[in-house]
């Protein structure tokens, strides 16, 4: 395996290379700007972008409270959705995506068409390379777009990561945005060609297979075509149906998964923030545990520990005490389990509710449903003969007539390492039905639909702060971001 780059800011990646050039006049010049590879840029995209989705500190992404899949012992603000305090939650996520996501890929964006062609390698070889290279920059970064509007609404895009020539960039409408990354995604499966390479170094996701990346251009279209099926049916269906034409991910062997290793600071987030903080902050919460209590789901053993022999969850909200609790299962610690960018069981319910709603995507719902789940399972270990009993169960057996109820409850067990994908899935389908009693006054009792704006926009980007807000129905976490208008 790789070894994985630090938490590098650009700055700090300069200062590792102003060494290198063997003139001795090279450093005479104050000036003069150093040039940092595409590849170390790249990797600490993938890593920030990663740590993001997968950590659950609460300073970070709190997705896993809004799912009732984590209880606090502690701090009961952000479990109560209270981020205007210390903790500034949305500040920090999108000072993340906006800077150290998309910061690190516009700059290896910039770097690329300026790389040298070596000697040994033919002209037509070497353009392809380097148009697979762009490609994957600008997958990555529609994806990490996906994520901000998905969470915000409207955001910078246009004048986005362009400091030196927008300093207050403005907002950009959210249903305008998602047209053009589709309109991307349209462009970059045209121009990735798995007969030539790409990143021989520096893609810690799938060291620069091309054909694998293909499968998630056309995955994550699929997944931005199904948020547009209320508010856009057609582009949605039209989306869908090209993206599954192109090649989605349907089987675990597919998955994008970003490696983590053993060592600090490139060792995964929950084990971090666990583990090598020593701290005892987090318990499982008894929405999810008591589901999967009642459904007797062989993944309990995988996401919780036992108390006494049972899986007993806290409250979310309020303070509860760890030893009376079920805690994150051992293995979702260990230090090097890779991180979840992309998997075939959250395709699959993608596949499943396109079916549903009557799309052409070559099987039926109930098909995909099933495929969802064991791929589910079988990413935890779980024996064919457990997911079999499972999927015979009447509580799990897919309803035609309310498959929001049952793609909803069943990506909502799946995805419970990932709050955030679970969060849009519970957006869409409007199940499982979460409720939110310890919730602050701004939350007005319900699961936030939306984070509020960065205190620090308002504040500093003042301007197109108000205007975005307005444009949205008010900066709130009970506004809608676009898609959602059930």
């Amino acid at each position: 395996m790789k070894k994985i780059f630090s938490i590098f800011t650009i700055s700090s990646l300069v200062m590792l290379t102003s060494c290198i050039n063997g003139d001795d006049d090279f450093n005479n010049n104050q000036s003069q700007p150093y040039q940092v590879p595409a590849e170390p840029l790249l990797t600490n995209a993938q890593k920030e972008l990663m740590d993001q989705m997968e950590t659950p500190s609460v300073n970070l992404n709190v997705f896993r409270f809004f799912q009732h899949y984590l209880a606090t012992t502690i701090y009961r603000n952000d479990a109560r959705f209270n981020f205007t305090g210390t903790r500034k939650v949305p500040d920090n996520m999108w000072l993340a995506l906006y800077t150290d996501v998309l910061g690190n890929l516009n700059q290896a964006k910039k770097i690329i068409p300026s790389e040298v062609k070596p000697p040994q390698i033919s002209q037509t070889v070497w353009d392809k390379q380097q148009a697979n290279k762009m490609a994957i920059l600008n997958l990555m970064e529609i994806y990490t777009y996906q994520v901000l509007v998905d969470s915000f609404g409207n955001v910078p895009y246009s004048e986005a990561a362009k400091p030196e020539t927008f300093v207050l960039p403005k907002y950009d409408d959210a249903k305008t945005i998602y047209s053009d990354l589709i309109n991307r995604l349209n462009s970059i499966t045209a121009t990735l060609d798995s007969g030539y390479p790409s990143f021989e170094t520096g893609d810690n996701i799938y060291n620069g297979n091309v054909a694998d990346w293909i499968i998630v251009a056309n995955s994550l279209k699929l997944k931005i075509g199904i948020n547009l099926a209320d508010v856009n049916p057609t582009l949605a269906k039209q989306t869908v149906e090209s993206a599954f034409a192109g090649g989605v991910m349907t089987e675990n062997s597919e998955n994008a998964l970003f490696r983590y290793d053993s060592t600090s600071p490139n060792f995964n987030r929950v084990y971090a923030e666990v583990i090598a903080s020593n701290r005892n902050d987090f318990v499982a919460e008894e929405g999810i545990v008591d589901v999967m209590n009642t459904l007797a789901d062989p993944r309990r053993p995988f996401y919780f520990t036992t108390v006494n022999g049972n899986y007993v969850g806290g409250t979310v909200g309020l303070t509860n005490t760890y030893s009376d609790y079920s805690h994150i299962g051992p293995s979702l610690l260990a230090p090097n389990k890779p991180g979840v960018l992309f998997d075939a069981s959250e395709v699959n319910f993608y596949l499943a509710e396109a079916a549903a709603r009557g799309y052409n995507v070559g099987a039926s719902a109930q098909q995909y449903y099933n495929d969802a789940i064991t791929a589910s399972m079988e990413q935890w270990g779980v024996t064919p003969a457990s997911i079999a009993t499972y999927l015979s169960n009447p509580a799990v057996t897919f309803s035609s007539v309310n498959w929001k109820q049952s793609i909803g409850q069943q990506a909502w067990i799946a995805m419970f390492n990932r709050g955030f994908e679970s969060w849009n899935f519970y957006r869409r389908l409007d199940y499982p039905v979460l409720t939110a009693p310890n919730a602050v006054a701004a939350a007005a009792g319900k699961v936030p639909t939306r984070l509020t704006y960065p205190i620090n926009e308002q504040t500093v980007n003042g301007t197109n702060w108000s205007q975005a807000s307005t444009a949205i129905g008010g900066d709130k976490l009970t506004t809608k971001v676009f898609w959602d208008i059930n």
